[in-house]
């Protein structure tokens, strides 16, 4: 039997704190929102005192990666002033560390100086929804801090991006400013860089659901690909149910995911992210 040719190469691995981390086997990424109106989890974590057994929850059940974020993006969320945003995130990240050194940080913001003070605090990795669009020192800052960063696809803002989803040829305009957005991230000397089609953002119902079954369109860039489906609009709105009911739909999504080539789980639900992968791995490996 002839070998199976790969037509690409995707890189695999992302370097967090000068450890290799292997994503052909995929991982979770853990969301914490310290925030008083995500829509999902909107309050839960502002005090500190609640977000250390979420974190130790979320480590314990398999979590590879925390994504923490000051600033909720939920589709007309109001505008958060940065200081609000830096002060939630740095005492975020500093308490955190301080219960668990060693883990791994992901920092959820579109402002360069958010995302300094986060790795100065021990963040290692820029989970970024406006691809560089919102601060024009994004990709600098990433560059000088060296930590890998998350190329997300949004138009418009978290304000008005519910009325940015006209799209000529969806799957080409989206491909098309990853390959812009990650020739200027690679000018900047940034390599270790993860995308993230972005669903949700600036994009309807069915325009999600054509993202996702076309996941593997993608693999021309060769990049790892990181995914936020959980508990989301597309799955709620499409089931007549609420984000607090959407897990089940969470994991069928995540698990067709994982098959069209998601590297990396966004999830509220660590556990039955892990399921999802391991039964996955099971099938396909």
């Amino acid at each position: 039997m002839k070998a199976k040719v790969k037509l690409f190469y995707p890189k695999n691995t992302l370097n967090l704190k000068g450890k290799i981390i292997d994503l052909k086997s995929p991982k979770v990424m853990g969301v914490l929102n310290v925030t008083p109106d995500s829509f999902y989890d909107g309050g839960r974590y502002e005090d500190t005192s609640n977000i250390l057994p979420q974190v130790e929850k979320m480590l314990e059940e398999g979590a590879a990666i925390i994504d923490i974020g000051g600033y909720s993006s939920r589709p007309g969320a109001p505008e958060v002033p940065e200081k609000i945003e830096l002060k939630r995130v740095t005492k975020g990240v500093k308490v955190i560390l301080e219960n668990f050194p060693g883990i791994f940080l992901s920092v959820d913001t579109f402002r360069s100086k958010v995302a300094y003070a986060a790795v100065q605090e021990g963040a290692c990795m820029v989970n970024d929804i406006s691809g560089g669009e919102l601060d024009p020192e994004m990709f600098n800052t990433v560059a000088k801090l060296k930590v890998p960063y998350v190329l997300m696809h949004m138009k418009g803002t978290p304000q008005n991006m519910s009325h940015e989803t006209s799209y000529g040829n969806l799957l080409k305009e989206i491909l098309e400013y990853f390959l812009h957005r990650i020739n200027k991230l690679k000018e900047y000397g940034v390599n270790d860089i993860v995308v993230d089609p972005g669903f949700g953002f600036a994009k309807t119902i069915s325009q999600n659901y054509e993202i996702l079954r076309n996941l593997d369109y993608f693999k021309v860039l060769e990049t790892p690909m990181i995914i936020g489906l959980s508990r989301k609009a597309l799955i709620y709105k499409s089931l007549g149910i609420t984000s607090s009911e959407a897990l089940n739909g969470t994991t069928v999504l995540n698990t067709i995911g994982l098959i069209n080539g998601a590297s990396i789980l966004r999830a509220h639900d660590v556990r039955e992210a892990m399921e999802a992968i391991k039964l996955y791995k099971l099938t396909y490996h």
